[in-house]
Formats: structure tokens, C-alpha cells, sequence
């Protein structure tokens, strides 16, 4: 999977919504039409961001089937454990995760 690490979103929900898209969207779609399966990382925030993360990953992986695409919060090495179960978990696609940290 092609990791994508999203980076400098603000704490407001929708002020950090808004800047994915703006920002971000277009590189995470370039890798998926691409032919590429995408892992976006992003920093740790707390349960008012799940709603509109959980919609991305979801309507990317839905506009992109069948490529992968998994949106994970997280940071250093606790994205590993995941990023090596998603290597062997092709099934998994559309999902918000959190890692533990």
C-alpha cells in the first residue's frame, strides 16, 4: 500500500474537513486511479473528527473499487502494526482506524 501521510490539519472538525479535501484528496486519488491500494495517515484527534473521516474513507473507497483505500489516525511506530495487518487483509477497504498509541 502507498502510505499518504496528511499532516497540519486544524483541531476545528470542519476546519480540518475542509483542508483534507482541499489538500488532500486530489494526491489520494491520483495514487488510487493509479492502480495503487492507499494507506492515509493522519495525526490523532479527538472523537469529533470520527464522523467526517470515516465518511472519507468510505466514499473514496466506494468511488474507487476495487482499489483499497484506509484512512488510519495514529503516528510513529504504532502505524506499523497496522499498515502489516492491511498487507495481509485485502478485504480491508473504506475504514477509519485508529491506532493505539
Amino acid at each position: 500500500m502507498k502510505r499518504i501521510a496528511v499532516e497540519g490539519l486544524p483541531e476545528e472538525p470542519l476546519a480540518a474537513a475542509g483542508l483534507f479535501h482541499q489538500n488532500w484528496l486530489d494526491p489520494v486519488e491520483r495514487a488510487l486511479e493509479a492502480g495503487e491500494d492507499v494507506l492515509v495517515t493522519l495525526d490523532p484527534a479527538d472523537h469529533t473528527h470520527d464522523e467526517w473521516r470515516k465518511a472519507a474513507a468510505a466514499m473514496l473507497a466506494r468511488k474507487h473499487a476495487p482499489r483499497r483505500v484506509v484512512l488510519v489516525a495514529g503516528e510513529g511506530a504504532a502505524l506499523q502494526p497496522i499498515e502489516n495487518y492491511l498487507a495481509s487483509a485485502p478485504g480491508v477497504t473504506g475504514q477509519y482506524l485508529k491506532a493505539a498509541g
